[in-house]
């Protein structure tokens, strides 16, 4: 279990593998200096609701990640969520499609 952070005052927990997911569609959204939102569901233990950041090349982000090997990457999966990136309601999670499936 990793963590994302936002600003040092925002974090969530997340799988390292979703984690890797999430910090090479960010860096490609940031590399092409195209701000947007990334919005995720609240533990409950922190109100069940939901949290929405704007990312732009001057925010503040950290990628924890707890274990020590680098997750393989899912070509499919980053292509999902890269389509939400791109979307009005910006980037959040979605299940991870099977290897080699379309978008």
């Amino acid at each position: 279990m990793g963590k994302f952070i936002y600003d040092t005052n925002v974090k969530i927990d997340v799988e390292d593998r979703a984690l890797a997911h999430l910090q090479v569609v960010i860096g490609a959204k940031l590399r092409r200096n195209e701000p947007f939102f990334f919005s995720w569901r609240d533990d409950a233990s922190v109100g069940d609701g939901r949290t929405s950041v704007w990312i732009n090349s001057s925010a503040s982000l950290v990628f924890k990640f707890y274990g020590s090997r680098r997750p393989q990457l899912n070509p499919a999966w980053l292509d999902a969520l890269s389509e939400t990136a791109h979307s009005a309601h910006g980037l959040h999670m979605v299940p991870e499609p099977a290897e080699g499936s379309v978008v």
